[in-house]
């Protein structure tokens, strides 16, 4: 997570508590009181900002896409000339991003959206604008892609890149469900095959004539 220069105040603070506990201990287990806990802020400041918990989590999805937007703007897989070889560095650079706790690396909005989606429209809604946001930056590369190597398969730059949030997603669930990253790592590799052979030129079939002789 990048850091931010200027002194946080009390409803950053807040947030970035947020970014930390949700993700280690879930969205229903944290409290108000683990967040002010870990931002050092009170609970009238807490209620100062927010009217509930609920509330915080959807500026917390919010922040998250913003804080994690950036990381992902200056990434260097943006360098390549090629559409496609920068798709591939997207997938590269989420590979690299799976170190340290199993929290340090897993998603904030996947997290929630898990334990939102029915009882907290609010929340679902937010952190799918989230998800969906993030896989509409891959969206332009995508199909550039598909136009310069000619592919006119039934899929959409737009489902591709919701095709890499779904398995980051689930690469996220095995590496808690293992306790470890290299079970994500390894759907990593497998998306970034898939996603090779999507492009990939096809073979040319033999003519008849040559079979026979």
């Amino acid at each position: 997570m990048p850091k931010t220069a200027a002194k946080p105040n009390a409803k950053t603070k807040l947030l970035d508590a947020a970014l930390q506990i949700i993700r280690t201990k879930g969205y229903a287990a944290t409290t108000v009181d683990d967040l002010c806990h870990a931002a050092g802020v009170t609970k009238g400041a807490f209620f100062h900002h927010f009217k509930a918990k609920d509330d915080l989590a959807v500026a917390a999805a919010q922040y998250w896409s913003d804080t994690t937007g950036e990381l992902f703007r200056t990434a260097t897989y943006h360098d390549h000339a090629d559409p496609l070889d920068r798709v591939l560095g997207y997938i590269d650079f989420r590979k690299d991003l799976l170190d340290g706790e199993v929290e340090e690396f897993t998603c904030l909005v996947g997290t929630m959206v898990q334990e939102a989606f029915h009882s907290t429209p609010e929340i679902r809604a937010a952190c799918e604008a989230s998800i969906s946001g993030h896989a509409a930056t891959l969206e332009a590369d995508i199909e550039a892609a598909r136009r310069a190597r000619g592919i006119r398969a039934g899929w959409t730059a737009k489902s591709l890149a919701l095709h890499t949030q779904a398995v980051l997603q689930g690469a996220f669930i095995l590496a808690k469900a293992k306790d470890g990253p290299s079970v994500a790592a390894e759907s990593v590799d497998h998306l970034r095959r898939y996603v090779e052979m999507l492009f990939a030129a096809p073979k040319k079939k033999k003519s008849r004539a040559k079979t026979a002789a």
